[in-house]
């Protein structure tokens, strides 16, 4: 008779939040598709605000898993297409305004993505430090960006943006394996060596 290890529930906080924002996305496409960029920008704020908790709870509640950096990962991919496609319809003057940051940030973004499609057939999953740096400033320069028109913010957090993303390819390159969550590329170099 085998013994069955108990599974991970799947049904957790952080991974119900991750589900949130995936459900957000198709109401922010149609909040700007009806041209309603105040309820948008709540909507979007609604959503990064759950993105920055899950991580949080996840970790607190003891309630990590590969399903869930997976879904958070997919999370992110979905909110920031969405939200690129709504800042177009709402904001098309911003955005030819910010075109050389708007473009490094797209890029930036995809990149990682993927580099690890190619290596790992995979998303990542990394969760850095510097992804987490990124997520905090982005928000409210999107903010300051599209509600106040101020553009400073936006080129600060594009550029740490960069850097962060950079750092996600490194550890592509360092990895051997696909792994989630890991939140350096220091970290990235220990796992390697660990495992040679």
């Amino acid at each position: 008779m085998r013994i069955r290890r108990p599974r991970a529930c799947a049904v957790t906080i952080p991974n119900l939040l991750s589900c949130l924002r995936l459900a957000l996305a198709p109401v922010l496409l149609l909040l700007a598709w009806d041209q309603r960029p105040r309820a948008f920008l709540i909507c979007l704020c609604a959503s990064l605000a759950s993105d920055l908790v899950d991580g949080f709870l996840a970790r607190h509640l003891h309630q990590k898993s590969e399903l869930g950096a997976k879904l958070d990962s997919w999370g992110d991919l979905v909110t920031y297409t969405v939200f690129a496609v709504g800042a177009c319809w709402l904001w098309p003057k911003a955005i030819r305004t910010e075109a050389p940051f708007v473009v490094v940030a797209v890029v930036s973004y995809a990149l990682p993505s993927l580099v690890a499609l190619m290596k790992f057939r995979r998303f990542t999953s990394y969760h850095t430090w510097g992804a987490k740096v990124s997520s905090i400033v982005m928000g409210p320069a999107l903010l300051l960006l599209f509600r106040w028109d101020s553009p400073l913010l936006f080129r600060i957090a594009t550029v740490i943006l960069a850097l962060a993303e950079v750092e996600e390819i490194a550890i592509t390159a360092v990895l051997s394996d696909w792994r989630a969550d890991v939140p350096s590329l220091a970290h990235a170099l220990r796992l390697n060596s660990e495992s040679h």
